[in-house]
């Protein structure tokens, strides 16, 4: 089979990385929450990523205070983290709207959302590429997980409201710990 052309601005929705996140940040104690999944692992220890976050509430509360939380939700609550990305912090409680709890985390400002699975407390690094790509470098300084989530099934963006969902795991032999 031969292949044929990609358009190059649907190149994303190849290389899509990771889970569909909800970023929470807190300034002059306003909490927000944005979807976001735009986001890399950059090193292991400490725990290092990247993440593109532009022209939002949420851009302008994390170079202020530096410091927000990835939030990882799973299928079940799909529904709400679209509506996050659809609607404007500036504007709308997202937390009201969304029927989201806000947990206090223990390091950072920004809330725990109750309903995601995993939550990891961040804070800035490195502002360097911001203006220029809307890339934040975040140290993730404490994680939490609930542990009654066995096998989370976990949201992937394709673009244009389309969406995978973690399935089938396989183990193989690995090297890494």
């Amino acid at each position: 089979m031969a292949k044929k052309s990609f358009p190059l601005a649907k190149v994303y929705t190849l290389l899509e990385p990771g889970p569909v996140t909800l970023v929470t940040t807190s300034r002059n104690g306003k909490p927000n929450v944005m979807t976001m999944s735009w986001h890399t692992m950059l090193d292991f220890e400490p725990p290092l990523l990247g993440c593109v976050i532009s022209g939002s509430v949420s851009s302008g509360a994390l170079l202020k205070t530096r410091e927000c939380v990835i939030n990882i939700p799973t299928v079940e609550i799909a529904e709400q983290v679209v509506g996050c990305g659809n609607t404007s912090g500036a504007t709308t409680d997202k937390f009201q709207k969304f029927g989201l709890t806000p947990l206090p985390a223990s390091l950072v400002n920004a809330p725990l959302i109750k309903e995601c699975y995993a939550c990891l407390e961040c804070r800035v690094t490195d502002t360097r590429m911001v203006n220029k790509y809307g890339f934040f470098v975040l140290e993730v300084v404490k994680a939490w997980i609930d542990p009654a989530v066995k096998n989370p099934r976990t949201i992937h963006h394709l673009g244009r409201g389309n969406f995978a969902v973690d399935g089938e795991r396989i183990k193989l032999k690995s090297r890494m710990k």
